[in-house]
């Protein structure tokens, strides 16, 4: 018998360009757990690769409904964040650009990229395992949301 374990995909050797969103619906905070490496079990925020030629606005908006099937109102640029390639992770080298947004309509439907999601109060974002820099990106985002 041949045991089955789950690997990271293979990376690219050059950076890659994605999109994540800070989604603020009643003052709550949608936080979503990632069900694959590298980042298996870490809540984070929806997001992922932008394609050929998209902008980066349609490629938040799109993962997002990818990922979670909500439709998003886009505020601003919130901030951004390199992931590097280390010994210690399987994570290539991405470069990630973040948004504010606003929840206009739909529940949480995850693809199989996620496999939990929660709406928090952002001052619990340090209860959860998270991604690397993600408590100083959701606090870039709130501002954006408070205007």
């Amino acid at each position: 018998m041949i045991a089955v374990t789950e690997a990271a995909p293979a990376q690219p050797h050059h950076p890659q360009l994605a999109v994540s969103a800070a989604i603020f619906r009643d003052g709550r905070l949608l936080l979503v757990r990632r069900a694959r490496a590298p980042a298996k079990g870490l809540y984070s925020l929806p997001g992922g690769r932008v394609e050929y030629g998209e902008t980066l606005e349609q490629a938040v908006a799109r993962e997002v409904a990818e990922e979670t099937g909500l439709s998003i109102e886009i505020v601003g640029f919130a901030g951004r964040r390199e992931v590097l390639p280390s010994a210690a992770s399987a994570a290539g080298h991405y470069v990630i650009m973040m948004f504010a947004a606003r929840w206009t309509a739909g529940e949480p439907r995850l693809n199989d990229e996620l496999d939990d999601a929660r709406w928090i109060a952002p001052d619990e974002l340090s209860d959860f395992p998270t991604t690397e820099g993600l408590a100083e990106l959701v606090a870039g985002a709130r501002p954006l949301i408070d205007r």
